[in-house]
Parts: C-alpha cells; structure tokens; sequence
C-alpha cells in the first residue's frame, strides 16, 4: 500500500516543483492531492503525465493523508501545521515557520537525516532557507574532516527565491529596459534588472538582514551550534539557481586537494573544478538540477588552514521541493511512518 500525499500551495513556484520531483523520483504514492486557497481552487497543476485540479485546503480532510508538503509561507503554515499534524498527517514545511522551534527536526537529509526522529513531537518537519540547504551539503564532509571553526558566505541569490512576483519583475524590467518603458520596482527595493541587491528580507537591529540570520542560526542548528558563520545575502539578476562564495576556516589543516576527494565521494554533492576557462558550474547549468555544485576549491591564505569554494544549487529543488521530498523518502526508508489504513 502506497502513501498519500498532499501539496499545499499547489500553484506556486515551490509547489509545483514539488509535484513535479514527486513524479520524477516515483515517489511511493497512491494518491497526491494538490491543495491552495480558495482563488486558486479548480486550477490545474501538472503531476507527471497526470493534471490535477486543486483542491480547497479550508474544506480538506487530512485525517486519511499521511504526508503534507506544505509551501504556503510562514502565516498559512503558523495556521495550518498544528492543525494538519494533529490529524496524524506528518508536515513537511518550507517556510520559516517552524525551523527555529526546538521542538521541530530542521533536516537536511545528506546532513542530519537521523534527526528527523524528532517530528514525532509535533509531527512537523521544517525544512531549512534555500541558501542554507547547499551550504550545509557542501559543509558537512569537510566539517567531518577538519572541523569548521568559522565561515564567511556571500551569496547570489535568484530572484525566483523571492517566488513569482520576483520571476516576473526581472522579466518586466528587461523588457521594459530594451523597449525604454518604465522600470518600476515593486517586488523589489530597487531595480533588479542589470543590477544587484544587498539585502533580502527585513533588517534587524544589529545591521544584518534576516537572510542572513537565518544562514547562521540554521547553520547552527543543521550542522553544529560551535560554527561561527557571517553571510552577506545578495539578491542578483539570475531566474534560478542560487549561488555562493565561501570561505572556510578550519581547525585541522586540509589541501584543496583534500578537500576536492572529500566532496567527490559525499552525498548529494558533484565536483566541476577545472583550473580552466569553463572549468566551472553557473547558476545557469545549474537549473534543473538536483546536485550541490562545488567549483573554485582552493587555498585561503588570509587564515591558518583556510579554504575557499564556489557553491551553486538550484534553490527550488534541493533548496525547496527537493529536499521536502528527499525527508519525505527518509521517513518511510527509515520505517518512521506507515500507510495509513484506508477505509473499505
């Protein structure tokens, strides 16, 4: 007997690149269910070869559903976790919700996976910043290796990880800039065309934004609470894929070289690392696929036993809808929850 699986916030970017992963990877279902608010209610999403209409999730029923993946944002989700998990139907959330309760697993599953135990608390599953999600991938051998000590990131970041809105801005203002129209921000705080922007998410009180503070406390809470990290979060040009520039300081010595068999032999990760011209991945490869790409392995020489790399990671798989399907997959894989018994 298969699972049941409901997709809630069926028609947007996430969304959708979660029913779609489901279908690629076979996922053990035997029923999906697309759900979204009443506006969307009717609209047709694709799943494999199949449509589904959505559903509306105020009249839902999840007391037969065993898994809900949830990308609704962090209001619906503060709403409709709770609600959905005490049906018995565990949540696996993308919003930011639920990642900083102690009571909630924030699972990366190349990283943690054994950690997902602890959904049987509230029977949510959060799921960690897209920015956060490839960092920690490309992290965790070396970290095994060498042990961090600190990281500086500065990140380029899609504007698809600011949803649709963001998509469509990019793509109004380059037209608009080709045509001499207007070039309005709305979506963004400035011009996003031909352009780059530091700062994604609110300020907080001690300069940085709230970006950034989340690829620290999550860093934290995924890999290990010694971590020191400092981000610079920027918001660049680029329809999807996120990337990132990382420096590492370690407490252990460790050669580039090291560092480049490491990361060929772990989970999740793919090494293109040619000292060459092209000898590198772009967000634009990077776009549609499921891998952590590890580029620029080399020497920091500004601190003792220092590295730095080039990290790139389409940011609405394994920073999204991947990684909610890869936990859904470590539940059952680990025997955590079973089918349940549908009504004759």
């Amino acid at each position: 007997m298969g699972y049941k699986v409901a997709v809630v916030g069926a028609t947007g970017n996430v969304g959708r690149e979660m029913l779609s992963i489901l279908a690629e990877r076979q996922f053990p279902a035997d029923e999906v269910v697309a759900l979204a608010s009443a506006r969307s209610m009717g609209r047709e999403v694709s799943f494999g070869d199949k449509i589904l209409k959505c559903k509306h999730l105020d009249t839902y029923d999840f007391a037969d559903t065993d898994i809900c993946l949830m990308s609704a944002g962090g209001g619906p989700s503060k709403e409709w976790s709770p609600r959905i998990a005490a049906k018995g139907c565990v949540v696996i959330d993308n919003s930011a919700a639920w990642r900083y309760d102690s009571d909630v697993p924030l699972i990366v599953p190349e990283v943690n996976a054994a950690a997902v135990a602890g959904f049987k608390k509230k029977n949510i599953i959060a799921n960690p910043n897209c920015s956060t999600a490839q960092l920690v991938v490309a992290l965790k051998p070396l970290h095994d290796a060498a042990t961090i000590k600190r990281v500086v990131v500065s990140t380029y970041q899609s504007v698809s990880g600011a949803g649709k809105d963001g998509m469509e801005e990019l793509d109004r203002q380059t037209k608009a800039l080709y045509s001499l129209g207007d070039v309005s921000a709305k979506k963004f705080t400035k011009r996003i065309a031909f352009n780059v922007i530091p700062h994604i998410d609110v300020f907080m009180e001690d300069g940085y934004t709230k970006e950034e503070w989340k690829m620290m406390a999550e860093t934290k809470k995924i890999l290990d609470p010694k971590i020191k990290l400092t981000a610079t979060c920027v918001r660049v040009p680029v329809f999807i894929s996120h990337s990132e520039a990382v420096n590492v300081e370690f407490e252990k010595p460790i050669t580039p070289e090291e560092a480049r068999e490491i990361l060929r032999a772990a989970p999740g990760v793919l090494v293109i690392d040619k000292r060459e011209n092209g000898g590198y991945i772009t967000p634009h490869e990077a776009a549609g696929e499921d891998a952590t790409y590890i580029s620029r392995i080399r020497e920091d020489a500004t601190v003792e036993n220092g590295l730095a790399f080039w990290c790139v990671s389409d940011n609405l798989r394994k920073g999204a809808a991947l990684n909610a399907v890869q936990i859904a997959e470590t539940l059952i894989n680990r025997k955590l929850i079973q089918p349940k018994k549908k009504a004759a």
